[in-house]
C-alpha cells in the first residue's frame, strides 16, 4: 500500500484504529523508568500519546501526513507534546543509541523493507533501552481473523528476532493471541511480540 492509499484510509474515518494503546505495548512499557521513545510507523498516534502522557519524549515517524495530524489532535487533546515526524522509513534513519525505548506496532510490508525498518529500530536502541515489535503473525492467515491476507506481508516473531538479534539481546519472542468483539461475534487474531534488550 502507497503513501497516498495511506492518507485515504486514514481521511475516510474518523481513526481508523480504537485509541487505546496497543494491549501487548502497555504491560512491557509500564513501570519502565520514562525517558526518550521512538514509534516508527505511528500511524494516528495512539500508542505515542500514551507514551507521552506517561512522561517519555516522544519522536513519532509515519509517512501519512492525515495520520499525523490526527495524532497532533490526539496529543493536544491529552495535553502533551509528541515530535511528529513525516518521513518514509526506507529513508530516514533515526540517531544511533539514541533512545530507551523503540516501538513497531503492524509494520507490515514486504520481507526487504521490514527487515531495514527493524535494524534501523535495533541501532537506536540506546544502552540499557529496549525494542519492541508487535506484528500480525503469519499463522493468523489460516489460524486467526482479519489483518493482511497476503502471506508476503506477514511473518514470524522468530524473524524479527534473528534481524534484531544480530545487535540486541532477545529477551521475548513469542505468538500472542488477540481477541477482537465484533457485531459478528468473538474473534482472535494471531500476532506476534519480540521484545529485546541493549545491555
Amino acid at each position: 500500500m502507497d503513501r497516498e492509499a495511506w492518507d485515504r484510509r486514514h481521511r475516510d474515518k474518523g481513526f481508523v484504529w480504537h485509541l487505546d494503546p496497543n494491549r501487548f505495548l502497555v504491560p512491557e512499557v509500564e513501570g519502565l523508568t520514562p525517558g526518550r521513545a521512538l514509534d516508527l510507523a505511528a500511524g494516528a498516534g495512539r500508542n505515542a500519546v500514551w507514551m507521552a502522557v506517561r512522561g517519555w519524549a516522544v519522536t513519532a515517524v509515519d509517512w501519512s501526513e492525515v495520520a499525523l495530524d490526527k495524532g497532533r489532535l490526539l496529543a493536544a487533546h491529552h495535553a502533551v507534546t509528541v515530535d511528529w515526524v513525516l518521513a518514509d522509513l526506507q529513508e530516514w534513519e533515526p540517531p544511533p543509541r539514541a533512545f530507551g525505548l523503540v516501538v513497531v506496532t503492524y509494520l507490515q510490508p514486504a520481507a526487504e523493507m521490514r527487515a531495514l525498518v527493524w535494524r534501523q529500530a535495533a541501532g537506536a536502541v540506546a544502552p540499557g533501552g529496549r525494542l519492541i515489535v508487535i506484528g500480525h503473525d503469519a499463522a493468523n492467515l489460516t489460524e486467526g481473523w482479519g489483518g493482511p491476507q497476503d502471506p508476503a506481508h506477514l511473518y514470524t516473531a522468530q524473524e524479527v528476532a534473528e534481524v534484531v538479534g544480530e545487535e540486541l539481546e532477545v529477551a521475548r519472542a513469542e505468538r500472542v493471541l488477540r481477541r477482537e468483539d465484533t457485531d459478528e461475534g468473538v474473534f482472535h487474531a494471531v500476532d506476534n511480540i519480540v521484545v529485546a534488550v541493549r545491555r
